[in-house]
């Protein structure tokens, strides 16, 4: 299972084979590009456009023998609408979510699964944690010749200005929680500092209370190192470092001090990486194709101590009990019942203006 596509306005890298870390754009010999792709994902990070009329966000057209047309437009009062036809079948669906704002980016998520005769449409928005999905019957086949143009050919593909980038897997990509840290990243344990993603189920790890807590679950998920996946390199000394440590740009930090309490009004709050993105303290790792995020699930919503700072753990909020959502997520692998409840975030999150003021604050 591997991506295969990975592409924006100003790159595009395409491998019958998959793409490695190195963006390496390739073609096998031996691949055959008129195979179906019998399960597969097609993810997108985009902006809305601030006019209130239908916007194509991504559209292919393929004539002669061919004979398809794939569009996936973003539809006035907060909707989603994707139409895939091949000669005289057509597929349709119409997803409705709730953001309006033209400074939110949502992903887009289209699987399919051929096997089962069964496709999902999904809509996220990152910066809150919501997730909307539809679940569609009879999809039509996608080939890697399909994915190949869209990806390749600028003369038959449309593509929106909003459009952050987008990629295609060969599996049905996961919707939800995601996890935020890397497997170099350094956590406080009671033998002293150990690789996260060397942790495993049942090993103990320092929270900011100094409590030792045990790990429920590790998760990991391999991405495109593009949009709100491209890594963000937090650089020592700062936010208490004593290493270089590379994160999601939505994995929060936990920061406190008498400045934090003065202008917030609590201890401690969680500011996301991409926050802090200053060209000193917090810098955007942009050398990668891809990049594997990993994290560790703990009972309770907390403050892990990583590499001199605390970071917060994978919060899952109360998707138990949304069994859909747990269906389509990284946590489908795991009993419903294992699963913990966190109602709350340890601390506030801090909005991107409130980020913003206390970098402000913390640098002057």
């Amino acid at each position: 299972m591997t991506w295969l596509a990975i592409a924006d306005r100003n790159s595009q890298f395409f491998s019958a084979n998959g793409i490695s870390n190195s963006g390496k754009d390739a073609v096998s010999p031996e691949a055959d590009l008129e195979q179906v792709l019998e399960t597969g994902s097609l993810l997108m990070e985009t902006r809305l456009s601030p006019y209130d009329r239908p916007q194509l966000l991504l559209g292919l057209e393929r004539a002669f023998e061919h004979a398809l047309k794939f569009s996936i437009r973003a539809i006035p009062g907060a909707g989603v609408h994707l139409v895939h036809s091949r000669g005289k079948d057509v597929f349709h669906g119409v997803l409705s979510h709730d953001s309006l704002s033209r400074t939110d980016i949502l992903r887009i998520t289209y699987s399919w699964d051929m096997r089962h005769r069964k496709a999902r449409l999904a809509v996220e928005r990152p910066d809150n944690g919501k997730a909307f999905q539809v679940i569609l019957d009879n999809p039509l086949p996608i080939t890697l010749s399909d994915v190949r143009e869209l990806t390749k050919n600028r003369a038959l593909r449309s593509i929106s200005e909003d459009v952050l980038f987008f990629a295609v897997s060969d599996r049905i990509e996961p919707i939800g929680p995601m996890p935020g840290m890397t497997a170099s990243t350094p956590v406080a344990t009671p033998f002293g500092y150990r690789a996260m993603g060397d942790l495993k189920r049942g090993d103990l790890v320092e929270t900011l209370n100094g409590n030792m807590v045990p790990v429920l679950q590790v998760v990991r998920r391999t991405v495109p190192a593009k949009g709100l996946f491209e890594p963000v390199r937090l650089r020592t000394p700062y936010f208490g470092l004593v290493q270089d440590m590379v994160v999601a740009p939505e994995q929060r930090l936990v920061i406190g001090g008498s400045r934090v309490e003065y202008m917030f009004g609590a201890e401690h709050v969680l500011v996301p990486a991409r926050h802090l993105v200053n060209g000193s303290a917090a810098i955007r790792e942009t050398n990668h194709a891809l990049v594997t995020y990993t994290q560790v699930l703990l009972p309770d919503h907390e403050a892990i101590h990583a590499a001199g700072t605390f970071l917060e753990s994978f919060n899952i909020g109360r998707i138990r009990r949304k069994r859909d959502l747990l269906r389509s997520s990284l946590l489908s692998q795991f009993e419903q019942s294992t699963l913990p409840e966190h109602s709350t975030t340890a601390f506030p999150v801090l909005r991107s203006f409130e980020a913003l003021v206390l970098a402000e604050q913390r640098a002057a």
